[in-house]
């Protein structure tokens, strides 16, 4: 673990490594809302929005023109930096552009909206009066979703156009679909008062020992969505028992233990989150083999659901519960080494996070003995954007 990085990113600055941010309430209520892209494009108050690029105005308004009869709102751009502003401020669903243009060339600003976070799945089709397969090799390898060369035909170009926002709009469902997810996640722990915040403290602190062990991005990805989902399965408990102030009798433990599994089954229709469903079954295993819900022991957990282990069990014992007052972050940490004596956690990755902890609070302005609550997410973006660039 030597020479490892240790921090605690915050919402900016999971967004500054490529994870996305939760998705909001609103996203939410759209999903539900629509069946399907036909309602989207059914809606009069929400029509397609399409971004035409051309420094001519006349091809602009021929483009417009052949979408008279469509419910579709048109904003265009002569320049792109036009674009570029339009994109920052709008939500565009797809954009028409030429090749040649001022200020950059039509290539060059498909590869910058292909490389832009917030812009990468917006549709692309690049319409211009260059010909040869040169051409459209150049602008298909720029990024461009589709290429057509003039003089174009109306009917084909409203076919294409409108092939390409139903994919849109399909992208766009399955985003909904995972909010949704999401938002359950965060109404099984909204249901227990005394862990509010919990899956963010998770996300922040697996991150963190993520980014120590120098996790590639679709695994830092994985472990900040497992770090929302783990628990999601709690959601088929009932409250007697999630919520129970005592011990669980045995009866009463076998139904708990099913959480993982049923956490697993609620999130494996969705394929995006194949990766997180390792970590979702698997975050109750333990390195001995004693864990659940399949007694897998070892490398044979999951590394991400190794890593989310430690931090919720960490977690845990730093909040406070009906049945229990907070542990301090020393008395924390002995527990959780006296359990990887016991044979409980991975030796590797106790350690890691203990060298974390000892180190998080010299990031904050104004370091304070106990960590977490006084320094555990308000670290700047501009450190963590120095580690990352390191």
């Amino acid at each position: 673990m030597e020479g490892s990085k240790s921090f605690v990113p915050t919402e900016d600055q999971i967004l500054f490594t490529g994870v996305p941010r939760f998705a909001p309430p609103a996203a939410v209520d759209a999903a539900v809302s629509r069946s399907g892209w036909e309602d989207v494009f059914g809606d009069a108050s929400t029509p397609p929005t399409v971004l035409i690029v051309d420094g001519a105005e006349v091809d602009r308004r021929l483009l417009r023109a052949m979408f008279k009869t469509t419910p579709y709102r048109f904003l265009e751009a002569s320049r792109p930096s036009e674009a570029v502003a339009l994109l920052g401020r709008e939500k565009i669903d797809m954009v028409m552009l030429e090749l040649m243009l001022p200020e950059m060339s039509g290539l060059d600003l498909c590869r910058k909206i292909k490389s832009e976070r917030n812009t990468q799945y917006i549709p692309t089709l690049i319409v211009t009066s260059l010909h040869g397969a040169e051409h459209e090799v150049a602008g298909l390898s720029s990024g461009a979703d589709e290429f057509l060369t003039r003089p174009l035909h109306p009917a084909v170009v409203r076919a294409r156009v409108r092939a390409m926002l139903r994919n849109k709009a399909t992208i766009d469902s399955l985003e909904e679909a995972e909010a949704i997810l999401f938002a359950l996640a965060q109404t099984v722990e909204q249901r227990d008062r005394y862990t509010g915040g919990h899956c963010q403290r998770l996300a922040a602190y697996s991150l963190s020992m993520g980014l120590a062990l120098g996790l590639s991005q679709p695994e830092l990805l994985a472990l900040h969505r497992g770090a929302y989902l783990h628990d999601i399965g709690k959601i088929a408990i009932p409250d007697a028992i999630l919520f129970k102030n005592s011990s669980l009798d045995t009866s009463e433990w076998s139904v708990m233990r099913q959480h993982p599994v049923r956490g697993e089954e609620i999130c494996r229709p969705m394929k995006s989150l194949l990766p997180v469903l390792p970590v979702i079954r698997s975050h109750h295993e333990r390195w001995d083999g004693t864990g659940y819900p399949d007694g897998l022991s070892g490398d044979h957990i999951p590394l991400l659901a190794r890593i989310l282990q430690i931090v919720d069990i960490y977690d845990a014992l730093t909040t406070a519960r009906p049945y229990k007052l907070a542990k301090t972050h020393a008395d924390s940490l002995r527990i959780i080494q006296e359990e990887t004596d016991r044979g409980w956690r991975d030796p590797e990755l106790v350690s890691l996070f203990q060298e974390i902890s000892a180190s998080l609070c010299s990031f904050a302005p104004q370091p304070h003995p106990e960590w977490p609550e006084e320094c555990s997410t308000h670290v700047s973006l501009e450190n963590m954007q120095r580690e990352l660039l390191k």
